[in-house]
């Protein structure tokens, strides 16, 4: 599962553009992610995380 939160499962939206002539193309919407030494379950290992579980400190990140 590529391009998917480990810590709440947040992955890709999926919409339109939709210009002034309310022409619609399809747009996709990728979470902002980044790989991390996270602490999980008292094991270190490599995941990747959105910013905003980094941010609300959901995961413990390895010294």
């Amino acid at each position: 599962m590529a391009r998917v939160c480990e810590i709440c499962s947040k992955g890709r939206q999926v919409g339109f553009n939709v210009s002034h002539a309310n022409n619609k193309t399809k747009k996709v919407w990728e979470p902002n992610l980044h790989q991390i030494h996270g602490v999980i379950a008292g094991v270190v290992r490599r995941i990747k995380v959105c910013t905003r579980c980094l941010r609300s400190q959901r995961v413990q990140k390895a010294v």
